[in-house]
């Protein structure tokens, strides 16, 4: 809790000297971001010695079913909508393109293998050879951080504006969810900064660009689908490995391309 306060006061420090020429401060929701995930994870690293093989085995599944919900509430919360007195779904074939098309593209490229070696090529660097789960946690816990709403809606809201805040907010509760994965998968989850760090600096910089192009439905959309795969994530947590969520990753792209040739 100490290091937590100390975070959210060095926020404030950044806000204060940020002012108003927040403009010149685009990124800084991706470092803020990062430098959590990190810090959560030696956190959750120096738990995990003291946590039992069994209660980290219950942290797990818990981390995966609540991770499910979650996944589950941002998708409805997009999917159903009550009009005229009655509750009606909204954009079923936009998900159902997005996944199928996505998966195809992913498969493909085979984006979950890549993750797989870029996991274990961090490890041997790291000389974590012996740590089983360090590429289960990379993956995994890159996943649930990175294609999130928040994730996306901060990062553009960074690029377009340079607005932090949303970033700022993800990045405490990266911290949380990091220190609870971390004290089960161990070093793999620090290194889940990487991702975070390349994914939303991306998007942040694209935004800056085109961000007179993005428009609030697209960004609803991205929401959308990012939450379903969320879900899928949550699944492979608690139940073992169900869904090869990283190939499922184009999904994302087809809700920005659909816009951009229909709309």
């Amino acid at each position: 809790m100490r290091t937590l306060a100390i975070f959210c006061q060095c926020d404030m420090i950044l806000q204060v000297i940020a002012g108003g020429n927040r403009r010149a401060m685009i990124g800084l929701g991706t470092i803020i971001n990062t430098a959590a995930v990190v810090a959560g994870g030696f956190l959750g690293m120096a738990l995990k010695n003291g946590l039992k093989k069994q209660l980290q085995d219950s942290l797990m599944q818990a981390c995966g079913v609540a991770t499910i919900f979650i996944g589950g509430a941002g998708a409805l919360s997009k999917m159903l909508v009550w009009q005229d007195g009655k509750l009606e779904t909204q954009g079923t074939m936009l998900l159902i393109f997005s996944l199928v098309l996505g998966s195809m593209l992913g498969e493909w490229i085979n984006i979950e293998q890549k993750m797989d070696v870029l996991g274990e090529k961090i490890k041997k660097a790291v000389g974590a050879t012996n740590d089983n789960l360090f590429v289960e946690g990379f993956v995994n816990v890159s996943l649930i951080i990175c294609v999130g709403a928040m994730a996306i809606v901060g990062s553009i809201q960074d690029g377009i504006s340079g607005d932090y805040s949303m970033l700022t907010a993800k990045a405490i509760l990266d911290m949380i969810i990091v220190i609870i994965f971390a004290s089960t998968y161990g070093l793999g989850a620090v290194f889940s900064a990487v991702p975070i760090f390349l994914y939303q600096g991306s998007i942040t910089l694209a935004a800056a660009f085109l961000g007179s192009f993005v428009s609030d439905m697209i960004i609803s959309d991205l929401s959308f689908v990012g939450s379903v795969l969320i879900f899928c994530v949550g699944v492979n947590i608690a139940f073992g490995k169900r869904f090869k969520v990283g190939n499922m990753l184009p999904a994302l792209l087809v809700p920005v391309l659909y816009h951009v040739m229909f709309h």
